[in-house]
């Protein structure tokens, strides 16, 4: 079947709204693509839209671009797919078809873009590194889009305390634009992930860029505005924010200087102003993101650890008291032990007699 959503995602003139309004007619997305053309045209696609697709229908060789993505080592992620971000779902036209580099996490939904102009100042260079920084310690992941000047800081200075970033391209996969950022991508695709809508071959034109940016306001919670004119990409972003329904932050600047007048002007129109990155958190309600994602880490995860887990209690049990219970050997049951421990979910108390070593906090999750 994915065949086919790599196939509609390159016919010029067929986006989400058209594709999901014959997905709905014709039942799934590969009756979509063998439909009749006079049966796609009574479901209301339009002359150039249908040319487009009988041609490239007669084309494309789909298990040529299957291979193409995989000869890549790119994940592909769809509408289908549970795995898509819960956030990027949410908004009124999430891409169909997402390209990914890396890996998502549970923990991305508590994200926060940092975005601003390409000719940065000092002063907005600071806010950036110092907001990302700050943002990537409290257990918050990191969007932005790979740009030079404030985008490019911002994954830096999260990948430098060990946080996960996510990075929105304007072009495919297979190519990497500015073509400098491309040691920084390969770092980001370790410690987050390379997302774009744009198929392979797809050259980084000025056209998609607003299409991107309405990506990195969609997988986030709230976009942040550090610099830029009033009709800069940042500010666009920061407007598609707004029509998703997400917060939008900007960092006060001097009056005086430019870069400072499309963030200034946010704030005059009711953007939150950010001094640190605690006013991020408190109107996101992130403070707890740290304890949030510690709790989910400490959790036992593996199905022996999670029968083990429940067994253990605060009055010390021998292993082979243990294992008779768990219906395991006894090597299983030590190994296992032993992993728990190093993971602080279980104490040995001396004589291979061993505790529960704390009891499971709550597991917050951001709805």
């Amino acid at each position: 079947m994915l065949r086919y959503w790599l196939g509609f995602n390159k016919i010029p003139g067929i986006g989400a709204k058209r594709l999901r309004s014959l997905i709905e007619t014709f039942g799934d997305v590969e009756a979509a693509w063998q439909a009749s053309p006079q049966a796609l045209a009574a479901a209301g696609l339009e002359r150039r839209a249908l040319d487009n697709l009988l041609r490239l229908r007669r084309e494309l060789d789909l298990e040529a671009e299957l291979e193409r993505v995989r000869q890549a080592g790119l994940s592909v992620l769809t509408w289908e797919d549970p795995a898509y971000p819960a956030n990027l779902r949410r908004i009124e036209a999430p891409p169909p078809v997402l390209f990914l580099r890396g890996t998502l996490v549970p923990q991305d939904e508590w994200a926060v873009a940092i975005v601003g102009t390409r000719r940065a100042t000092t002063y907005g260079k600071e806010c950036a590194r110092r907001l990302a920084t700050d943002l990537a310690a409290a257990g918050v992941t990191v969007v932005s889009g790979l740009a030079r000047g404030i985008d490019g800081i911002a994954h830096e200075a999260t990948l430098a305390v060990g946080g996960r970033t996510l990075a929105v391209l304007g072009n495919g996969l297979d190519q990497i634009y500015p073509p400098e950022h491309r040691r920084l991508a390969e770092q980001i695709a370790q410690q987050g992930a390379l997302l774009s809508e744009q198929p392979l071959g797809m050259a980084p034109e000025a056209r998609n860029f607003p299409a991107r940016n309405r990506i990195i306001s969609g997988l986030s919670l709230g976009v942040i505005v550090v610099e830029g004119d009033w009709s800069s990409g940042a500010v666009i972003t920061a407007r598609q924010a707004l029509e998703q329904g997400r917060e939008v932050f900007a960092v006060p600047g001097s009056i005086f200087s430019p870069m400072s007048n499309g963030p200034n002007r946010l704030i005059q129109e009711g953007a939150t102003a950010v001094l640190s990155a605690n006013d991020v958190l408190e109107a996101l309600n992130l403070t707890r993101a740290v304890e949030q994602g510690q709790a989910r880490q400490l959790l036992p995860t593996e199905p022996l650890e999670m029968q083990l887990f429940a067994l253990l209690s605060d009055e010390p049990q021998h292993v082979d008291e243990l294992g008779r219970a768990a219906g395991l050997p006894i090597g299983e049951v030590t190994s296992t032990l032993a992993l728990m421990e190093l993971k602080g979910l279980a104490r040995q108390v001396g004589g291979m007699h061993y505790v529960l070593a704390r009891e499971p906090g709550p597991v917050y999750r951001i709805e």
